[in-house]
């Protein structure tokens, strides 16, 4: 199944992956979810042909008080560090 990555922002910074991952299978299994620790981000991982829809739902949603931003996400540049 392929999938896509999602960029979630303005995240708690207490969410765990858990959270993340009771919010977005609703679209499917979400096979990889990422919090990036004191950033306030995250990366969710949806299946591709439901992408499009979560980005709608989850987008403007709430979540432990702040507004969630969801994007698909952008690539990572050559030689970043991962």
């Amino acid at each position: 199944m392929a999938t896509k990555t999602l960029y979630v922002g303005n995240i708690p910074y207490a969410t765990s992956e858990e959270e993340l991952r009771a919010l977005f299978e609703e679209f499917g299994p979400v096979t990889d979810v990422r919090v990036i620790s004191g950033k306030g981000f995250a990366f969710v991982d949806v299946p591709e042909e439901r992408a499009d829809e979560a980005i709608a739902v989850a987008n403007g949603k709430d979540l432990g008080g702040r507004t969630l931003r969801v994007a698909e996400a952008k690539p990572r540049p050559p030689g970043s560090k991962t």
